[in-house]
Formats: C-alpha cells, structure tokens, sequence
C-alpha cells in the first residue's frame, strides 16, 4: 500500500506488510549482507563496497554499480537504533549538497505475529516533486526484492 498524500511534495510515505517477524526485518535492514542484496533493487550492491555502523551516530555507505559501469555511492548517519522496532538515519547520495544532511529516512517495524507492518518516511525537501516520485519507485522496487529476502528466511 501506498501513502503519498498528493499536497506533500517533500516526502515518500509506504507502508508494507511482510510474511517474516519482526526481528528478521529489522536484521535485513541493518545486516550488510542483507542490505546489499535488497538495497538497489536489480542493481548491484557488493558487500566489500559498504560499511554499517548501526548505532546512534553510526555512519553507513555503499556503492551501487549501474548496468552502464557506472557508480552510485550513498551514505548517511544513523539517528536512533531502537530493535527490533525503529531505525533513522540520513540518506545522502552523490548529487547532495556538501552543506545538506541530506533525507531523513524513518522505519518503524510493527509486529503482526508472524508478519511484520514496515511503515517507511522519506523526508527532508532536498528532492524536487519528480524526484521524489522515482525515488517512490525505487524503494517500492527494493521493497518488493526486500520481500523475495525475507520470504526465504
């Protein structure tokens, strides 16, 4: 399901509802190995190309690697660590802004038993309308492999 209210520019609200516990879906967003594999949806994420310090002020970084050879690197801090429930952290790519934090990206994991509810928020308006509706796309997409991962598990 998706939530994009149609007067919020600045933003990417989803909400999906995955067949795993909580617990291994607060793991495939702070496990490398995991991460890369559903970070990126088809494109590829090495391992040895990323680092996660999950804890508050931890950093994280990866490179992307396009079909075209080219490279897309992402990185950013983690504000709150709270598992298996919650993560925030900062997501900046290599188009931001030296002086920008870059977007804000919010996780909160609920638990449904043997399901898990992910509501996900991407805030901060350093991205134009457009922008933010690729970037809906994209992680709509690394959700859906996100839910390949977790359906192995």
């Amino acid at each position: 399901m998706t939530e994009n209210p149609q007067d919020d520019p600045h933003g990417i609200a989803l909400t999906r509802t995955f067949d795993a516990r909580r617990d291994l879906v607060f793991e495939a967003w702070t496990t490398p190995a995991h991460f890369a594999y559903w970070f990126g949806g088809e494109l590829t994420v090495p391992v040895e190309r990323m680092t996660m310090d999950v804890r508050p002020g931890g950093t994280w970084s990866l490179v992307m690697h396009s079909p075209d050879g080219s490279e897309l690197p992402f990185s950013g801090v983690y504000r709150e660590v709270v598992p298996p429930e919650r993560l925030e952290f900062t997501l900046n790519d290599a188009y931001a802004p030296s002086s920008s934090e870059g977007e804000l990206i919010r996780v909160t994991l609920s638990d449904l038993g043997d399901r898990t509810e992910m509501a996900f928020r991407q805030l901060g308006g350093n991205l134009t309308s457009e922008q933010y509706q690729q970037a809906e796309a994209g992680w709509s997409s690394f959700f859906d492999r996100l839910a390949g991962l977790l359906a192995r598990a």
